[in-house]
């Protein structure tokens, strides 16, 4: 015998005892994992199915990221959302790590009967269409990434990607881009409905700045979409939402700005809110580019005074702050005043905690063009308080940038607004809403007369189909167009949905 076969055959002999008791921990050594039981399951339409535990050890072998079953770690979270108002359990919760994972979740879930299929960014749905019962999530939590390329201007971002991120890598060069108000929104729900946020007046929607986007269509494809490639698909996915597949790259046009803007909240008595509403309407139509403004009137639990607050950013040079911000300086000494120059990324991360729409569990919403005395009467003289609810009523400006481009140049259709006017009401977990929701009902069918249309990322849970046609205005003929090509059944169902007609 030689030798190195005689020793390589005494090792063998000396370590095939540990090897064996080493074999339960060591990966490499496992047995093959079990298959889950069979689960039931809803497809999109309604109809329960089986998925096969061999379907379902398959769908995780081949994912890079888990999927997660009820009573698999990780569950739990995964299948919440912002909203406490909804408690859902899906059937199973795929987690992409990459474009490949996506693809492949979206061909077992059409593969699979066409199963109910929600998608979650950053779970910011109010409407709770970022879950489901009995379907399938794709939860886009694991794919998170930003990269900016400062000569050229351009940012490239992963569809799960947190609006935080996006500012906080942009801003470290001196570079932004229009993104919401709630750093912890996810960008591809933001971005996909249009992408209001506090440089929009300045630099338009967040669709007003992308490039180009990677989708993942109902096919399982993953298609380019840009000016020069799937013209049509691009054009859908800037303010049709979630309609046409999952977006798992965005590239955004970047702009330079300094880091430092002046914003913050002023807050006044109840009594001055008509006033407020004057100084809003105001800007709206005279001010710079630069000056983004809300308005916030709030009633809380208990009997605590009524609060009437006016938000601010100036994104302009610091300098010209104060004589941009001199219609709001009318309104006399506020009751607290945190107006001040602060870090941009600070500024977007100061709504994170008590955004209305973070915090809220009813939500009604629509489009105002103007700010009429009738509308003004409306919001003011409705907004009743109760010791078992918090109600408020908000507006974030548009104008500026937003309105200057064509309501047919994207799916956005609702280019000629004045700001985007919202009413909650938020009530103890565990309590009956019903006596709340019918308030809002009541309350806000005084303020609908003077809406058209919403913006889809603010949903109402109780939606109908007429009013989604409806918003989209003349955009919408176009749309089930491209419904019928990238997605004839309707597989991306749970959204402000387009229905397809092949």
């Amino acid at each position: 015998m030689r030798r190195r076969t005689f020793v390589r055959s005494s090792l063998f002999a000396m370590t095939a005892p540990a090897l064996a008791r080493h074999q339960g921990t060591n990966p490499l050594f496992r047995e093959a994992p079990r298959f889950p039981q069979d689960l039931s399951a809803l497809t999109g339409d309604g109809k329960r199915i089986t998925l096969t535990g061999k379907a379902i050890a398959d769908l995780r072998a081949s994912l890079r990221g888990p999927v997660l079953l009820a009573g698999n770690d990780g569950y739990e979270q995964a299948r919440q959302i912002l909203n406490p108002s909804f408690n859902k359990h899906p059937a199973l919760i795929a987690q992409p790590t990459g474009a490949a994972d996506i693809r492949t979740a979206v061909n077992f879930a059409r593969d699979n009967g066409g199963l109910l299929l929600a998608v979650k960014c950053g779970g910011h749905s109010h409407s709770g269409q970022s879950t489901c019962d009995g379907g399938m999530v794709i939860d886009l939590s694991r794919f998170r990434n930003v990269w900016v390329d400062p000569a050229a201007r351009r940012a490239r971002v992963t569809g799960g990607t947190l609006l935080g991120q996006v500012d906080h890598e942009t801003m470290a060069h001196g570079l932004v881009t229009t993104m919401g108000t709630v750093s912890h929104t996810g960008a591809g729900g933001l971005v996909t409905g249009g992408g209001f946020g506090r440089l929009g007046r300045r630099y338009g929607l967040s669709i007003d700045n992308l490039i180009s986007a990677d989708v993942v269509t109902a096919d399982g494809e993953l298609r380019r979409a840009s000016a020069e490639e799937n013209p049509d698909l691009f054009w859908g996915i800037r303010g049709g939402g979630g309609n046409f597949g999952i977006v798992t790259s965005f590239e955004f046009r970047l702009h330079p700005m300094q880091r430092r803007v002046v914003g913050g909240i002023m807050a006044f008595p109840f009594a001055r809110a008509r006033d407020i509403l004057d100084v809003y309407a105001e800007v709206g139509q005279k001010g710079p580019d630069e000056l983004e403004v809300g308005f916030m009137f709030m009633r809380p639990p208990g009997g605590a005074p009524a609060v009437a607050a006016i938000a601010v950013c100036y994104c302009g040079l610091e300098a010209n702050a104060e004589r941009a911000l001199a219609p709001i300086r009318k309104l006399g000494t506020p009751i607290s005043d945190q107006v001040r120059a602060i870090d941009y990324v600070a500024l977007q991360k100061s709504g994170d905690v008590d955004d209305p729409r973070a915090t809220g569990t009813y939500l009604k919403s629509g489009f105002i063009a103007d700010m009429p005395a009738g509308l003004a009467s409306a919001i003011i003289d409705g907004l009743e308080g109760d010791p078992a609810r918090q109600t408020q009523v908000f507006s974030q400006l548009s104008g500026g940038a937003i309105n200057r481009v064509a309501p047919d140049a994207t799916a956005f259709a609702q280019r000629d607004i004045m700001g985007n006017l919202l009413s909650s009401v938020g009530w103890k977990q565990g309590d009956d809403p019903t006596e709340h929701i019918k308030w809002i009902k009541q309350y806000w069918a005084r303020i609908e007369p003077f809406t058209r249309g919403f913006y889809v990322n603010d949903l109402e849970t109780d939606h109908t189909n007429s009013a989604v046609s409806a918003n989209y205005r003349s955009n919408h003929n176009r749309l089930v167009t491209i419904k019928n090509k990238y997605d004839p059944r309707n597989l991306f169902r749970l959204n402000a949905n387009v229905k397809p007609t092949v």
